[in-house]
């Protein structure tokens, strides 16, 4: 679809103006750390499939088609948040990358040929679909829902499982510190991994958002 210059209806993304050919420039980065990764094009079919589906999409302009990022190396990219600059022309993509961005192998397409990445990243963005997850569990409350029923006890119920999994996650830690496997350090990532759910449905539970905990580890980072 061509669109003339000045529409505003890209998708479901509004304030987005595609130009005359029907595109809009999609710069992409890390939502870990606002590193940019490449630079691409949306047109409306591009951005309609990414809502869609979490994982980005482009125009190919060289084939004339859509393409999914990672369509074939398996480097795809996870959608976190998409927005609009300030006057429309272009998309902002933070994303959660599984694997380089660039066709080189290297994280971004702005990294100098032959280096694979200048900052190793851990996939904390990921997080933010958890987060998002809770928070609709906590709207809705589903019938059969773990989360919507641990919020319905309330704090008592929520906090006692974040007591109950931190005990677990040291259970964890000191059977791998007696003697370290694969099997004990999978423990105590799995251990650690229900301790991250519960103190996430603890912040939701209490109406506090995840910024607040990250800008409060930021201002001790500078301190």
């Amino acid at each position: 679809m061509t669109a003339d210059p000045g529409d505003d209806r890209i998708g479901t993304l509004p304030g987005a103006r595609y130009d005359a050919t029907g595109l809009v420039t999609a710069v992409v980065q890390d939502a870990t750390d606002g590193r940019v990764l490449m630079v691409a094009h949306m047109d409306e079919e591009a951005l309609a499939a990414t809502l869609a589906t979490g994982e980005v999409h482009f125009h190919s302009r060289s084939r004339g088609r859509l393409w999914r990022k990672g369509e074939t190396s398996g480097n795809i990219l996870q959608l976190v948040a998409i927005a609009p600059d300030c006057d429309g022309d272009a998309l902002l993509v933070a994303v959660a990358p599984i694997g380089p961005s660039c066709h080189r192998g290297t994280r971004s397409c702005f990294d100098p040929e032959g280096r694979a990445s200048d900052r190793a990243t851990q996939g904390f963005a990921w997080l933010e679909i958890l987060w998002q997850a809770i928070v609709l569990r906590s709207v809705e409350r589903p019938s059969g829902s773990y989360t919507a029923s641990l919020l319905d006890g309330g704090v008592d119920a929520v906090g006692r499982k974040v007591t109950e999994e931190a005990t677990e996650v040291l259970l964890a830690a000191k059977d791998d510190a007696n003697g370290s496997t694969p099997a004990s350090r999978s423990a105590v990532a799995a251990e650690t991994a229900d301790l991250l759910y519960h103190a996430l449905v603890l912040l939701a539970e209490r109406h506090v958002d995840p910024d607040t905990v990250i800008e409060t580890l930021r201002a001790r980072h500078r301190g």
